[in-house]
């Protein structure tokens, strides 16, 4: 039971949640149940084939997945998931 963390960019879509609880054993299970949950929130997280998009990160803890084992980082109820969504913009 994962607690994954909503950025205020994407709270639009999961009802203004800051923290939601997920029942996934990885990191790709928990992204792809909180999907199913707010499917608004999918187009903005993964691609038409359920891959996570290349702009959104994702960090345990200081850790980005990209250092563990990507998508396939194990998480228990002690983790918690940080996404952060790439932000453009500026001058």
């Amino acid at each position: 039971m994962a607690k994954i963390s909503i950025p205020t960019p994407l709270r639009r879509f999961t009802d203004n949640e800051r923290q939601l609880v997920t029942q996934g054993s990885t990191v790709q299970e928990a992204i792809q149940e909180l999907a199913d949950q707010y499917p608004d929130l999918k187009p903005h997280l993964l691609n038409d084939e359920g891959q996570l998009k290349p702009f959104i990160r994702i960090y345990i803890g200081d850790e980005d997945i990209k250092a563990l084992q990507n998508e396939d980082t194990p998480v228990d109820d002690e983790t918690i998931i940080n996404l952060i969504p790439a932000i453009a913009g500026g001058q």
